[in-house]
């Protein structure tokens, strides 16, 4: 009874119109932001290092390097209403399901190779 509930609650977070990326694939995530009393959309864009769990609770991190070579990573709920959009701007070839061996790497040495 009470799983039958919880499915239901569920499945009316979920999204729909989501694009399919995977692992290691570069994506501009837009991202609602509340500041005072004005609501803005703020993009950000990198590598997708790693998708985590499934149904509503599906999170995926995004690592992107910013200014002076510094990486900044940021985790985002797949289901969030906070999330405005998910753009695909590449596809990588990669042959890990976690990519955290890029934290370690730098400049050239950090790029994945597209897929066609």
């Amino acid at each position: 009874m009470s799983q039958e509930i919880l499915n239901e609650i569920e499945s009316r977070q979920f999204k729909e119109g989501l694009p399919t990326f995977r692992v290691g694939d570069t994506v501009r995530v837009g991202v609602r932001v509340v500041e005072g009393n004005r609501e803005r959309t703020q993009e950000f864009e990198g590598v997708c290092i790693r998708r985590r769990s499934s149904g509503v609770n599906e999170n995926f991190t995004v690592r992107r390097i910013a200014s002076h070579g510094i990486g900044v990573e940021r985790t985002f709920l797949l289901h969030s209403p906070r999330l405005d959009s998910i753009k695909v701007v590449r596809t990588g070839k990669v042959r890990r399901s976690k990519l955290y061996y890029l934290r370690g790497l730098t400049g050239k040495a950090a790029r994945i190779k597209e897929r066609r």
